[in-house]
């Protein structure tokens, strides 16, 4: 499970995240919503160690993610597809997800390629 509480972080002296908090448990799809700029991306980079954050907590499975890098992050079981770089663009983005994951055993042995988490 993931769980992202009270976080903060901020491009330089600007501030762009106050008090950012959600769960995500086994079998659910969260989605962050919002206009550019409102800071889902902001939010997404902080949990995957690729920024600083300024507060709160990052846990995953009960293990603090707060300044891991992000390499650690995915030995952690944490992954990412970026959108807009088609890693293997005729791929579900399971599917690329569960290929991206197949290196690091702690992620490979959470996906299945039957589609069962």
């Amino acid at each position: 499970m993931l769980e992202v509480d009270a976080l903060a972080a901020a491009y330089g002296q600007s501030q762009v995240l106050f008090g950012v908090s959600f769960d995500v448990r086994p079998g659910e799809a969260v989605t962050l919503l919002g206009r550019n700029g409102m800071g889902k991306t902001t939010t997404v980079r902080s949990i995957m160690g690729m920024m600083p954050t300024r507060g709160g907590t990052i846990t995953f499975e009960g293990k603090p993610l707060n300044g891991l890098p992000s390499y650690r992050v995915a030995q952690a079981g944490l992954g990412l597809v970026p959108e807009g770089r088609q890693v293997f663009p005729n791929l579900t983005v399971r599917e690329n997800l569960v290929a991206t994951a197949a290196s690091s055993p702690a992620a490979s042995s959470r996906c299945s390629p039957s589609g069962a988490p």
